[in-house]
Order: structure tokens, then sequence, then C-alpha cells
């Protein structure tokens, strides 16, 4: 960045005072909270992250410094939530991903079934994938089903979980043509999230961790001056 485009003290300065605001903010929030998903906590926290967010832009700009703070998730995060303080309605919405693992177990599972309600069509749905997943997602819950995904050949991928509140609950049948396309995410109360990714990440800071239990042992052979057992004894 050149001279010209660096931001001036000043700036800087009053980065500095609107994140002693945010802060403020969001302590009373927290004070006044209602519940465990209150939205006027979530919005201050969004507001401390932005504003945290610009004043260390600005001190890096400014003075080759950052500070010591980490605000997660704050660019995969939902937008402040604008819905009824007092929901009258809500909507579930699921998705959960499977990869076909093991077709083979898949089609039997399907055949099991088919064979089971035995009647007399003379169609063999189950001889393909699709008409597979299709008769054991009519026969099992989707709840059993990912509770049981390996009996029936599948490789659970990432899910999430949006609740969604409402005015009022919508007319039957008024969404079924496309029920996703209408999702307002300012409306969402509360969302579970659940992905490998998390569990790399985890794995990513373990594997960070020097191993240091066999210069450890090593260490303390010497120290007491042991030898190794010998594996003959």
């Amino acid at each position: 960045m050149s001279d010209a485009a660096q931001p001036t003290a000043a700036e800087v300065r009053a980065a500095a005072e609107a994140v002693k605001t945010a802060l403020d903010r969001h302590l009373a929030a927290v004070e006044r909270r209602s519940g465990e998903d209150d939205p006027a906590v979530y919005e201050a926290f969004n507001q401390l992250a932005a504003a945290a967010e610009v004043y260390d832009e600005l001190l890096y700009d400014r003075y080759d410094e950052v500070t010591p703070f980490e605000i997660p998730g704050t660019d995969d995060s939902l937008p402040p939530y604008t819905g009824p303080e007092e929901p009258n309605a809500l909507s579930v919405l699921i998705r959960r991903d499977y990869a076909v693992a093991e077709p083979q177990r898949l089609l039997a599972q399907a055949q099991r079934v088919e064979a089971a309600e035995d009647e007399g069509t003379g169609t063999e749905a189950s001889g393909t994938i699709h008409g597979a997943l299709g008769i054991l997602f009519g026969e099992f819950e989707a709840d059993e089903i990912a509770s049981r995904h390996k009996e029936f050949g599948l490789e659970e991928g990432d899910s999430t979980l949006w609740v969604i509140a409402s005015d009022e609950a919508p007319e039957p049948g008024e969404w079924l043509e496309a029920p996703f396309d209408q999702v307002d995410p300012q409306r969402v109360v509360c969302r579970f999230d659940v992905s490998a990714v998390f569990d790399d990440e985890i794995d990513e800071d373990i594997d960070d961790e020097p191993d240091d239990t066999e210069d450890e042992i090593e260490d303390a052979i010497e120290d007491e001056d042991l030898e190794p057992l010998d594996a003959d004894r």
C-alpha cells in the first residue's frame, strides 16, 4: 500500500473508539439477554466483530501492527435476526448429504423391504440405485436412516439444520412446489452444522503439537542411567 493510501492516525483512533462502543453494546446486550439465542446478543456480536475487523485492518495498514483478537466464523455467520420476537410458527429445514459407499448393500436392503411387502406387482424397483433409494426412504424415517446409514451402504457427508421463525403457519400445500426457494436467512433462529471439516481442523491442531514422548523416554533413560529391557527376558 502506498503512503498516500494509508489511513490517518485519526482514522485508526476512530476505529478503536468504535470497538470500545461495540464492546459496551455487546456487554449490555449480554446482561439483558432473554435466552440462549437472544437476537440482540447475536446482532451485538456481529457488530463487535465488524468493528474489530475494521480496526485490525487500519491498525495494520498504518502501524504494521495486529490485534490479538480473533472472532470465529464472522465471514460465514448469518445476518442479524429480523424475525418476530415471539414466533407463532416455525419451520425446520434439514439437509443431510450421503455418499453411496456400498451399492450392493444398498440394493440388498431395498430388496429385503420389497420382498417383505410382497405386493405381487411384478416390478423390481430395487434393481437400480435410484429405485432402491426410493424404497428405503419411503420405508424408513429420515432420522432412522441417519442413525443406521452404514446398514444401508451409505456414508455420511455434511449436514445442517435450520430453525426459521414465522409470524403464522403457511397454508397446507403453499410451499410444496418450491420448499427451499424462499428461505429468509434473517429469520433463522438457530442453526446446527455437522461436517468432517470441523474434525479435520481438530486433527490438524493435534498433528501440529510436537510428539515429545519418545524423546522424553530417551532422556529419562539417560538421566536414570537405565538400559532398555531385553525382549528375551
